[in-house]
């Protein structure tokens, strides 16, 4: 049974998502503050983590840098809307995911059941395929159609990237550092060329893309 920590001071939202987890063979706990969470987390040793970031004793992204310090628990966000800058710097931090408020269920739970999956335990070098192309991550090697398509090597390490993290958001600014280096964290200019090349090479309608997705003022997701 998956084991669930949500860490939420609205009693309403408590309430909630622990009928719903549960309905759904989920083993629920249950913290009010950021204090208290850090605890269960330490204590329970849970499969993933819901986290509200207003809680009453710290901010939620401090709750995730004390999580990041020992363990890769999959951590999923909850964040008002509007709250950007906020998710950015959970992302950052090292969330997983977030969703934003109100928010629906079965989107929770589908984004529940990705980050609880992406956390098990894969293959070093996966074959990834989609419908459009597949990549080699072993290799570095993108076919599509049978053919091979040839990338840059700046094109390649931010596909790569993106790949390892299907499913889940990357920031900019994770992206720029890791791609370009530690200076270029504001240079959002370099990722929308390199991601509009990748898309005109990858994608059925570059305009309308399947598999490189752009969340608006945050990042970047591979969906496969």
């Amino acid at each position: 049974m998956t084991r669930v920590l949500v860490i939420d001071d609205e009693p309403s939202i408590l309430r909630a998502l622990r009928i719903n987890l549960t309905a759904r063979n989920y083993e629920v706990s249950t913290a009010t503050d950021g204090t208290s969470g850090l605890a269960a987390v330490s204590r329970e040793r849970p499969d993933a983590v819901i986290l509200d970031l207003g809680l009453p004793d710290m901010d939620g992204t401090e709750v995730i840098h004390g999580v990041r310090g020992w363990t890769a628990t999959p951590i999923i966000v909850l964040s008002v809307w509007g709250a950007e800058h906020q998710k950015v710097a959970a992302l950052d931090a090292g969330a997983d995911d977030y969703v934003t408020k109100p928010f629906g269920m079965d989107e929770l739970l589908a984004r529940l059941r990705a980050a609880v999956r992406r956390a098990s335990p894969e293959p070093d070098e996966p074959v990834v395929e989609t419908p459009g192309f597949t990549v080699d991550l072993a290799a570095k090697r993108v076919t599509r159609d049978g053919a091979d398509v040839r990338l840059t090597p700046t094109e390649w390490q931010l596909l790569e990237i993106l790949v390892r993290n299907r499913g889940r958001l990357v920031t900019q600014k994770q992206l720029l550092q890791d791609v370009w280096g530690p200076a270029y964290g504001s240079e959002s200019n370099y990722l929308r060329v390199y991601i509009a090349q990748l898309r005109r090479k990858l994608e059925e309608e570059p305009s309308r893309p399947s598999y490189l997705l752009t969340e608006p003022g945050m990042g970047y997701r591979f969906q496969a």
